[in-house]
């Protein structure tokens, strides 16, 4: 994977975790740690697409690559924001 493919993954995905904190606010967990598990989101996301073939492991830099990136990292970060805001708030209701 390259440095480029990663940064853009991480920074999409810090990106991805932030949209999905202000969309869907019970699962917020503020806009630090949104980033954080986004770009942790965006870094897991970029590898498990490069490990089924889907990211641009040829380290290529085309159009296309870069906004599969993109959207691969944002998912992922959101996604991985949700889950963990999901998990956070059924924490606090069980205790």
């Amino acid at each position: 994977m390259a440095i480029v493919t990663l940064l853009v993954q991480l920074i999409s995905g810090a990106v991805g975790g932030n949209i999905a904190g202000n969309v869907l606010k019970r699962y917020s967990l503020g806009s630090v740690v949104n980033s954080i598990v986004g770009i942790l989101g965006g870094g897991l996301a970029g590898v498990l697409l490069s490990a089924l073939g889907a990211g641009a492991g040829s380290g290529g830099i085309d159009a296309a690559s870069v906004i599969g990136n993109i959207v691969g990292g944002g998912i992922g970060g959101g996604v991985l924001l949700a889950v963990v805001g999901a998990v956070r708030n059924a924490m606090g209701k069980s205790a």
